[in-house]
């Protein structure tokens, strides 16, 4: 379409065609024209682009895994460059930066196509569509000599759409002496805010007993403005909430029939736009003996509204990983490969695709223009 004809048109329609095109066309359409650079650029344009790729055909996946190496672990990022509905062609990210050499990597997000990369010391902030990240400052909370601080607690990135701003919360435990000791547990509750680029202490407090937060792969999900984690209070599982903008903690109950007897494992996401609770056997366990229960909250935060929609024949997993077009279940095998389970089929796929047992992170994310802002640590 000649320059000619799209100056005769709306803006409307000219964003209507625009939205048909990747980020990665939409970065180079850019430089058209001044009046294309200028709506592209365009917080009004970048918002109509989140919110008019609703549907899964949009989706991507972007992919955190590592290899044991004689000297240590080496941790390779990939992204999908196939938007095959049936299958996973992955490009490898060739950025130093964010290719950590540590052995433990965790994928956080997605928010308006933005996730965040940590391995507890570093924390980035990264858009895998025009591979833009920022290194977040490094907290300035330090710990008093004889204390100890665990980092295996609560972590999670939103946007918070009355402050108008993103967040990433952490929550850590701070012991005194040996981690492993009898000694009480300080709770730690840190946010950082995008638009100060500064970390704060949030107060803590709950008017029980704070629950201890697993670590676990898909043990936190950012879902109707707040952050959900899976953890455990008086032997009791729970869902600890974290609320982004009121920066309010409380807790949500777990279905009845999930407890601390049953056998299994924990994990949270999303189906269909609803809060799903995955629960499966632990890799401890007999197999044979459990099934894998999918748990979705038809009602958000009413507790009766928990129904468990799907059984699942028990077959050897380390855990869950994310659900992928709403139907499709990504998990890691005990052996370490990339496996999918179909719900509407109940068909297990495999993938060409191997990683360090309990190694793999994976995100499945829409592409974005957000930008992120050009700052050092």
């Amino acid at each position: 379409m000649s320059n000619e004809i799209m100056k005769k048109l709306p803006e409307d329609v000219i964003i209507y065609i625009l939205l048909r095109f990747s980020v990665k066309s939409l970065l180079r359409f850019k430089f058209i024209s001044k009046s294309w650079y200028t709506l592209i650029q365009s917080w009004r344009f970048k918002n109509i682009h989140i919110n008019g790729t609703t549907t899964t055909n949009n989706e991507f996946i972007i992919l955190s895994r590592s290899f044991k190496k004689t000297q240590g672990f080496k941790n390779v990022l990939s992204i999908n460059s196939s938007r095959d509905h049936n299958d996973l062609v992955l490009l490898d990210l060739d950025l130093p930066y964010l290719n950590f050499t540590r052995g433990f990597n965790e994928l956080v997000g997605p928010c308006n196509g933005l996730i965040v990369l940590t391995d507890n010391d570093v924390i980035i902030l990264f858009n895998p569509a025009t591979r833009n990240y920022m290194s977040l400052p490094p907290s300035p909370f330090v710990c008093q000599k004889g204390f100890h601080r665990s980092f295996k607690g609560g972590i999670g990135f939103g946007f918070d759409s009355i402050g108008n701003d993103y967040k990433f919360v952490r929550i850590s435990e701070v012991f005194l002496d040996a981690y492993w000791g009898p000694e009480k547990q300080e709770k730690k509750v840190e946010v950082y805010d995008l638009c100060i680029n500064s970390w704060r202490d949030v107060n803590a407090d709950m008017d029980q007993q704070f629950p201890s937060v697993f670590s676990n792969p898909s043990f936190e999900i950012f879902h109707h403005g707040i952050f959900h984690w899976y953890g455990k209070r008086d032997r009791i599982y729970v869902i600890l909430c974290f609320d982004i903008s009121t920066e309010i903690f409380h807790i949500m109950n777990m279905p009845d029939s999930c407890n601390v007897f049953d056998g299994k494992c924990y994990s949270l996401t999303v189906l269909n736009r609803l809060l799903t609770l995955i629960c499966y056997p632990s890799s401890n366990n007999d197999l044979n003996q459990h099934t894998m229960d999918i748990w979705i909250m038809m009602e958000y935060n009413v507790h009766h509204s928990w129904t468990k929609m799907y059984i699942i024949k028990p077959f050897p997993i380390e855990f869950p990983l994310t659900t992928w077009r709403d139907h499709l279940l990504l998990l890691q095998s005990k052996s370490g490969l990339l496996i999918s389970y179909d719900l509407n089929s109940n068909q297990v796929k495999e993938f060409d695709l191997h990683a360090y047992p309990k190694s793999l992170r994976v995100i499945v994310f829409k592409e974005s223009l957000i930008s992120i802002p050009k700052r050092g640590p």
